[in-house]
């Protein structure tokens, strides 16, 4: 049966394959919270669905509208296994409880490269920041070169990124994008570094290559405090 942990996913993890997110719009704060409760109750009831799937977890988005799902699948059979066998008895469940519940399409990704936190760091995510990199059809193949050359720019200028625990970078299976899923310890560690780089704006000539990339069409970013972790006994 599922077990609730209160701790944040392992990013990456050795064996997670292929690893998905997704969101939901709920459109209050007060249909967030039940729509926990009933993604909460509805897993809890049933028999873990599989044992690829090592955690799912959930995340209050901090515009008091949106949830994000992250699930830790070893691989995409597994998923599709799920999807075809299990998902809709939970769905028609938790839609009883809260109806109209509009979900976002679902993707699949696989883990590239992290800016990983140092060894012996046990500081606790009070913030996830995700951030969907969109980039141009046909441009699926530079995705992972604009990765590095963030991570080259991101390198050079740790102070710059105090309060950043960890950062993840997930080509999506698609081709159309990638998702950052960064860890920071609060809003004002993360507030302040959005401020330095608008201070520093065009000056900084290796965050301008980040930002004119060729192919990046556009960036988008959400806010979310994790608020449910289930992981199979």
């Amino acid at each position: 049966m599922p077990r609730r942990v209160d701790t944040h996913p392992e990013l990456p993890h050795p064996s997670v394959g292929a690893p998905t997110f997704s969101t939901w719009r709920l459109g209050t704060p007060e249909r967030q919270r039940l729509a926990v409760d009933a993604f909460a109750a509805a897993w809890e009831r049933r028999p873990w669905p599989a044992r690829e799937l090592r955690s799912h977890h959930v995340y209050l988005g901090h515009d008091g509208s949106t949830l994000l799902h992250h699930a830790q699948w070893a691989s995409a059979a597994a998923y599709e296994g799920f999807a075809k066998t299990r998902r809709q008895e939970t769905v028609d469940e938790i839609d009883t409880a809260v109806p109209g519940i509009e979900r976002l399409p679902l993707h699949r990704y696989r883990h590239y490269r992290s800016q990983a936190r140092a060894a012996g760091d046990g500081r606790v995510p009070g913030l996830v920041v995700t951030v969907r990199i969109d980039f141009e059809p046909g441009a699926a193949d530079r995705r992972t070169d604009w990765i590095d050359t963030l991570l080259a720019a991101t390198g050079g200028d740790p102070e710059g990124h105090r309060g950043l625990i960890a950062a993840h970078f997930h080509p999506s299976e698609d081709g159309t994008h990638v998702l950052n899923y960064a860890e920071w310890e609060d809003d004002a560690a993360y507030d302040a570094v959005i401020a330095r780089a608008k201070e520093r704006g065009a000056e900084d000539r290796e965050w301008e290559r980040v930002r004119t990339y060729p192919g990046v069409t556009g960036f988008t970013g959400a806010r979310y405090r994790h608020v449910l972790g289930l992981v199979g006994d």
